[in-house]
Protein backbone atom coordinates (compact mmCIF):
# COMPACT_ATOMS: atom_id res chain seq x y z
CA UNK A 1 0.00 0.00 0.00
CA UNK A 2 1.39 3.61 -0.79
CA UNK A 3 2.08 5.36 2.22
CA UNK A 4 1.87 9.15 0.50
CA UNK A 5 0.78 12.33 1.81
CA UNK A 6 -2.09 13.77 2.56
CA UNK A 7 0.40 17.03 1.43
CA UNK A 8 -0.50 20.75 0.33
CA UNK A 9 -2.47 19.52 -2.69
CA UNK A 10 -5.02 17.53 -0.65
CA UNK A 11 -4.94 19.86 2.08
CA UNK A 12 -6.38 22.75 -0.96
CA UNK A 13 -9.26 20.00 -1.77
CA UNK A 14 -10.59 19.41 1.76
CA UNK A 15 -13.34 21.07 2.90
CA UNK A 16 -13.24 21.55 6.59
CA UNK A 17 -17.66 22.21 8.04
CA UNK A 18 -18.97 23.01 11.20
CA UNK A 19 -21.38 20.35 13.05
CA UNK A 20 -22.91 22.03 15.85
CA UNK A 21 -21.08 24.70 18.43
CA UNK A 22 -18.54 22.61 19.45
CA UNK A 23 -16.99 20.18 16.44
CA UNK A 24 -16.27 19.82 12.77
CA UNK A 25 -16.03 18.32 10.12
CA UNK A 26 -13.12 17.50 7.68
CA UNK A 27 -14.19 16.04 4.63
CA UNK A 28 -11.15 14.74 2.75
CA UNK A 29 -13.02 13.18 -0.21
CA UNK A 30 -17.15 12.34 -1.88
CA UNK A 31 -16.20 8.71 -2.65
CA UNK A 32 -16.21 5.76 -0.63
CA UNK A 33 -12.47 4.67 -2.13
CA UNK A 34 -9.15 3.12 -0.92
CA UNK A 35 -7.66 7.03 -1.86
CA UNK A 36 -9.69 8.60 0.73
CA UNK A 37 -9.34 6.22 3.13
CA UNK A 38 -5.74 6.21 3.56
CA UNK A 39 -6.25 10.15 3.85
CA UNK A 40 -8.25 9.90 6.60
CA UNK A 41 -6.13 6.98 8.27
CA UNK A 42 -3.22 9.45 8.26
CA UNK A 43 -5.35 12.21 9.77
CA UNK A 44 -6.42 9.94 11.87
CA UNK A 45 -2.96 8.87 12.81
CA UNK A 46 -1.59 12.41 13.51
CA UNK A 47 -4.37 13.24 15.40
CA UNK A 48 -3.57 10.28 17.75
CA UNK A 49 -0.22 10.70 18.21
CA UNK A 50 0.01 14.76 18.42
CA UNK A 51 -3.68 15.43 20.10
CA UNK A 52 -4.80 19.60 20.48
CA UNK A 53 -5.20 20.45 23.84
CA UNK A 54 -8.56 21.60 22.89
CA UNK A 55 -9.50 18.50 21.32
CA UNK A 56 -12.18 16.59 22.95
CA UNK A 57 -12.05 13.43 20.53
CA UNK A 58 -12.06 12.68 16.73
CA UNK A 59 -14.06 9.91 14.96
CA UNK A 60 -12.74 8.77 11.51
CA UNK A 61 -15.78 7.55 9.27
CA UNK A 62 -15.43 6.63 5.41
CA UNK A 63 -14.40 9.82 3.99
CA UNK A 64 -14.40 12.63 6.78
CA UNK A 65 -13.04 12.97 9.92
CA UNK A 66 -15.27 14.58 12.84
CA UNK A 67 -13.58 16.50 15.51
CA UNK A 68 -14.93 17.48 18.91
CA UNK A 69 -13.26 20.14 20.58
CA UNK A 70 -13.45 22.19 24.04
CA UNK A 71 -14.51 26.06 22.94
CA UNK A 72 -12.80 27.31 26.26
CA UNK A 73 -9.73 25.64 25.32
CA UNK A 74 -9.72 26.70 21.78
CA UNK A 75 -10.26 30.71 23.36
CA UNK A 76 -7.06 29.95 26.13
CA UNK A 77 -4.66 29.04 23.59
CA UNK A 78 -5.51 32.13 21.95
CA UNK A 79 -5.06 34.53 24.45
CA UNK A 80 -1.77 32.34 25.22
CA UNK A 81 -0.55 33.05 21.72
CA UNK A 82 -0.79 36.81 22.33
CA UNK A 83 -3.59 36.93 19.84
CA UNK A 84 -6.52 39.43 20.97
CA UNK A 85 -8.81 39.31 18.56
CA UNK A 86 -11.95 37.92 18.55
CA UNK A 87 -12.35 35.01 16.21
CA UNK A 88 -14.90 32.51 15.99
CA UNK A 89 -14.03 29.01 17.71
CA UNK A 90 -14.85 27.13 14.51
CA UNK A 91 -12.77 29.54 12.51
CA UNK A 92 -9.66 28.72 15.34
CA UNK A 93 -9.95 24.82 14.75
CA UNK A 94 -10.42 25.01 11.11
CA UNK A 95 -7.25 26.99 10.67
CA UNK A 96 -5.21 24.66 12.79
CA UNK A 97 -6.17 21.98 10.94
CA UNK A 98 -5.73 23.09 7.87
CA UNK A 99 -1.85 23.88 9.09
CA UNK A 100 -1.76 20.38 9.92
CA UNK A 101 -2.88 18.67 6.35
CA UNK A 102 -0.67 21.15 4.78
CA UNK A 103 2.26 20.04 6.12
CA UNK A 104 1.41 16.05 6.14
CA UNK A 105 4.10 15.66 3.38
CA UNK A 106 6.01 12.72 4.41
CA UNK A 107 3.49 10.31 6.67
CA UNK A 108 4.13 7.17 7.08
CA UNK A 109 1.11 4.96 8.61
CA UNK A 110 1.17 2.01 11.11
CA UNK A 111 1.55 -1.44 9.19
CA UNK A 112 -2.11 -3.16 8.52
CA UNK A 113 -3.02 -5.98 9.71
CA UNK A 114 -4.21 -9.20 7.72
CA UNK A 115 -6.91 -10.97 9.81
CA UNK A 116 -8.32 -14.72 8.96
CA UNK A 117 -11.84 -15.06 9.87
CA UNK A 118 -13.19 -18.68 10.08
CA UNK A 119 -16.88 -18.94 8.86
CA UNK A 120 -19.33 -21.90 8.77
CA UNK A 121 -21.63 -21.03 5.85
CA UNK A 122 -25.45 -21.91 5.71
CA UNK A 123 -27.88 -23.96 7.61
CA UNK A 124 -29.26 -22.45 10.96
CA UNK A 125 -25.97 -20.64 11.45
CA UNK A 126 -26.67 -18.92 7.56
CA UNK A 127 -30.26 -18.89 7.35
CA UNK A 128 -30.57 -17.03 4.18
CA UNK A 129 -27.60 -18.49 2.09
CA UNK A 130 -29.98 -20.57 -0.01
CA UNK A 131 -31.83 -17.24 -0.87
CA UNK A 132 -28.74 -14.98 -1.56
CA UNK A 133 -27.44 -18.43 -4.04
CA UNK A 134 -31.21 -18.04 -5.50
CA UNK A 135 -31.30 -14.70 -5.74
CA UNK A 136 -28.04 -14.31 -7.71
CA UNK A 137 -28.79 -17.96 -9.95
CA UNK A 138 -26.17 -19.23 -8.04
CA UNK A 139 -25.51 -22.15 -6.24
CA UNK A 140 -24.73 -21.95 -2.39
CA UNK A 141 -21.09 -23.42 -2.84
CA UNK A 142 -20.58 -20.64 -5.43
CA UNK A 143 -21.99 -18.10 -2.81
CA UNK A 144 -19.34 -19.46 -0.67
CA UNK A 145 -16.78 -19.40 -3.44
CA UNK A 146 -17.46 -15.90 -4.08
CA UNK A 147 -17.15 -14.47 -0.78
CA UNK A 148 -14.17 -16.13 0.44
CA UNK A 149 -12.15 -15.10 -2.76
CA UNK A 150 -12.15 -11.46 -1.68
CA UNK A 151 -9.70 -9.60 0.22
CA UNK A 152 -12.02 -7.31 2.21
CA UNK A 153 -10.36 -3.53 3.56
CA UNK A 154 -11.85 -2.31 6.84
CA UNK A 155 -13.15 1.43 6.45
CA UNK A 156 -14.37 2.13 9.60
CA UNK A 157 -15.57 0.86 13.09
CA UNK A 158 -19.49 1.69 14.04
CA UNK A 159 -23.25 0.72 14.51
CA UNK A 160 -21.93 -1.31 17.47
CA UNK A 161 -18.29 -2.22 19.22
CA UNK A 162 -16.04 -3.61 16.60
CA UNK A 163 -18.49 -3.77 13.98
CA UNK A 164 -16.35 -3.23 10.55
CA UNK A 165 -17.32 -1.77 7.86
CA UNK A 166 -15.74 -3.65 4.82
CA UNK A 167 -15.15 -2.38 1.55
CA UNK A 168 -14.25 -4.72 -1.39
CA UNK A 169 -16.96 -7.59 -1.99
CA UNK A 170 -17.86 -8.90 -4.98
CA UNK A 171 -20.80 -7.24 -7.04
CA UNK A 172 -21.68 -10.69 -8.47
CA UNK A 173 -23.27 -11.50 -4.71
CA UNK A 174 -24.52 -8.08 -3.86
CA UNK A 175 -27.58 -8.41 -2.16
CA UNK A 176 -30.75 -6.09 -0.76
CA UNK A 177 -31.35 -6.13 3.11
CA UNK A 178 -33.90 -8.29 4.05
CA UNK A 179 -37.94 -6.56 3.63
CA UNK A 180 -38.28 -7.37 7.66
CA UNK A 181 -35.26 -7.20 9.78
CA UNK A 182 -34.56 -9.73 12.76
CA UNK A 183 -35.04 -8.74 15.83
CA UNK A 184 -31.96 -10.36 17.17
CA UNK A 185 -28.94 -11.89 16.04
CA UNK A 186 -26.43 -13.57 16.96
CA UNK A 187 -22.83 -12.03 17.34
CA UNK A 188 -20.99 -13.76 15.26
CA UNK A 189 -23.09 -13.79 12.32
CA UNK A 190 -21.55 -12.95 9.07
CA UNK A 191 -24.40 -11.34 6.27
CA UNK A 192 -24.61 -9.23 3.31
CA UNK A 193 -26.43 -6.20 2.68
CA UNK A 194 -26.16 -4.40 -1.22
CA UNK A 195 -22.45 -4.47 -1.42
CA UNK A 196 -21.13 -4.93 2.24
CA UNK A 197 -20.02 -7.36 3.70
CA UNK A 198 -19.87 -7.85 7.64
CA UNK A 199 -19.93 -9.76 10.76
CA UNK A 200 -22.37 -8.65 13.67
CA UNK A 201 -19.68 -8.67 16.75
CA UNK A 202 -22.55 -8.53 19.46
CA UNK A 203 -26.18 -10.18 19.58
CA UNK A 204 -28.11 -6.85 17.77
CA UNK A 205 -31.08 -6.71 15.69
CA UNK A 206 -30.27 -6.41 11.97
CA UNK A 207 -31.83 -7.03 8.29
CA UNK A 208 -28.47 -8.02 6.31
CA UNK A 209 -28.74 -11.40 4.99
CA UNK A 210 -27.04 -14.21 7.05
CA UNK A 211 -24.78 -15.95 5.29
CA UNK A 212 -22.96 -17.91 8.03
CA UNK A 213 -21.12 -17.49 11.51
CA UNK A 214 -17.51 -17.44 13.22
CA UNK A 215 -16.84 -18.31 16.01
CA UNK A 216 -13.93 -15.46 16.38
CA UNK A 217 -14.92 -12.71 19.06
CA UNK A 218 -14.65 -9.61 17.57
CA UNK A 219 -15.56 -7.57 20.86
CA UNK A 220 -13.66 -8.06 23.89
CA UNK A 221 -14.41 -5.00 25.85
CA UNK A 222 -11.71 -6.10 28.85
CA UNK A 223 -9.08 -6.77 26.21
CA UNK A 224 -6.65 -4.16 24.91
CA UNK A 225 -7.27 -2.83 22.21
CA UNK A 226 -10.82 -3.89 23.04
CA UNK A 227 -11.52 -4.69 19.04
CA UNK A 228 -10.30 -7.47 16.73
CA UNK A 229 -10.45 -5.01 13.66
CA UNK A 230 -9.18 -2.06 12.87
CA UNK A 231 -9.66 0.46 9.82
CA UNK A 232 -7.02 -0.07 7.34
CA UNK A 233 -6.71 -4.04 8.28
CA UNK A 234 -7.18 -6.42 5.93
CA UNK A 235 -9.69 -9.16 6.62
CA UNK A 236 -9.94 -12.60 4.84
CA UNK A 237 -12.81 -15.44 5.25
CA UNK A 238 -12.13 -18.91 5.11
CA UNK A 239 -15.43 -22.18 5.51
CA UNK A 240 -14.81 -24.50 8.16
CA UNK A 241 -17.43 -27.21 8.95
CA UNK A 242 -20.17 -27.09 11.58
CA UNK A 243 -18.17 -30.04 13.31
CA UNK A 244 -14.95 -27.13 13.18
CA UNK A 245 -17.21 -24.41 14.43
CA UNK A 246 -18.63 -26.62 17.68
CA UNK A 247 -15.11 -27.53 18.45
CA UNK A 248 -14.29 -23.98 18.32
CA UNK A 249 -16.98 -22.67 20.41
CA UNK A 250 -16.19 -25.23 23.03
CA UNK A 251 -12.75 -24.72 23.80
CA UNK A 252 -13.68 -20.38 24.13
CA UNK A 253 -16.04 -22.64 27.64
Amino acid sequence: MNNGALGAGHAKGTEIVPLGDTALIVKLGEAIHPAVHQKVRQLADYLEKNPFRWMVEFVPAFTSVTIYYDIMQLLTDQKEAGREEEVYPFKLAAARLRDVLSKLTNTGLPPSKVVEIPVCYGGELGPDLAAVAEHHELTPEEVIDIHTSADYLVYMLGFAPGFAYLGGMPERIATPRRPTPRLSIPAGTVGIAGDQTGVYPLDTPGGWQLIGRTPVELFKPRQVPPTLLEAGDTVRFYPISRGQFDAWEEDKR
